[in-house]
């Protein structure tokens, strides 16, 4: 592996490098003196990186990495909200058995280090029904709540314990925010609060652990380079936790809306939740609203990154409320 001294650190491949995190982070190795080339399921350029065509799902030439120094595994099946039954199989082709594949011909390419992209999810939330007294941390048992979940766990595993190349670095991401390109959650819960059309929700003390996507470039490039990064198994979070109260609060405040006055009982989200669990199962996909869905609206995932901060020197650079009243001003800027 080459030192953070050298004017020209090497090769890096990142796969999925049409993506959200790609697109950040390409220029972020870049500046710091990588080559960078990428693999994903179409040729050309993008995100500033010349892309090779290739299915992971599929075993994989070894040229694609010949000359490569490191890999950036980005690329996967995300989670899905109205998943279908078909969605458990998919995750495990792309997520794990996809892993594999990239390993095998990296690993054959004499490829040193594969960095993955892995999730909290790959570790569940605790206990559903209390709210945490402490975050999750490496050391936590992984009890993944869902196929994707479970998915990234299995990768992770073959990441780790293959043998298939000689190190393996997984970062485990809280909810990714920031950026021009972000989706999820966050941005479809702005949109909502925008035109009045989130719920009123009370206090409830929630903790959820969330990451800019800056700081996710940054862990990754430590992950990529530090000497104690080898074989281990990092959480990245912005060190915080926010309960949905205070994000609420904070985007109703960042597009001038009054403050919330009168609130939704919980027990009555309840029971529209369990209503869509009933539509879900009658229609073979999940609903919209459903207890899920309600979970993550009040639920907690609250997750410690103390470890890759101590041992690898993380040192997250953002918070959320300054990053949504920073695009509240670019969203207002625009209308």
């Amino acid at each position: 592996m080459t030192t953070a001294n050298d004017a020209d650190r090497g090769t890096v491949l990142l796969t999925g490098a049409g993506g959200y995190i790609a697109g950040v982070l390409a220029a972020k190795l870049r500046q710091a003196g990588w080559q960078v080339c990428g693999l994903d399921l179409q040729s050309g350029t993008r995100n500033g990186i010349e892309i090779t065509a290739a299915d992971i799902t599929r075993p994989l030439p070894v040229e694609i990495f010949a000359g490569v120094d490191a890999v950036i595994h980005l690329a996967g099946k995300v989670h899905a909200l109205a998943e279908v039954a078909a969605d458990h199989d998919a995750y495990f082709a792309v997520n794990t058995e996809g892993t594999r594949n990239v390993l095998t011909a990296a690993g054959k390419a004499g490829v040193r280090r594969v960095v993955l992209l892995s999730t909290v999810k790959a570790m569940g939330e605790g206990n559903p029904e209390k709210m945490p007294i402490q975050p999750l941390d490496e050391r936590s048992p992984c009890h993944p709540c869902e196929p994707y979940g479970a998915s990234k766990l299995a990768a992770e595993e073959l990441v780790l314990n293959s043998g298939l190349i000689p190190e393996g670095v997984v970062l485990r991401l809280a909810m990714v925010y920031g950026g021009s390109d972000a989706k999820g959650n966050l941005p479809k819960m702005a949109d909502a609060v925008r035109r009045g059309r989130f719920p009123p929700l009370p206090e409830i003390g929630n903790k959820r652990s969330m990451v800019h996507v800056e700081d996710v470039t940054s862990a990754i490039c430590l992950a990529l380079e530090h000497p104690a990064a080898a074989n281990q198994r990092f959480l990245v979070t912005d060190g915080n936790a926010y309960s949905t109260r205070q994000i609420l609060d904070w985007m109703r405040a960042s597009y001038n809306m009054s403050p919330i006055t009168t609130t939704v009982p919980i027990w009555v989200l309840k029971i529209l939740g369990v209503a869509g669990d009933l539509i879900g199962k009658l229609r073979g996909r999940r609903f919209i609203f459903d207890s899920d869905a309600l979970h993550k609206l009040i639920g907690s995932a609250w997750y410690s990154s103390a470890k890759i901060t101590q041992e690898l020197g993380f040192t997250p650079q953002h918070d959320l409320p300054t990053t949504i009243q920073q695009e509240a001003q670019q969203y207002n800027s625009r209308s």
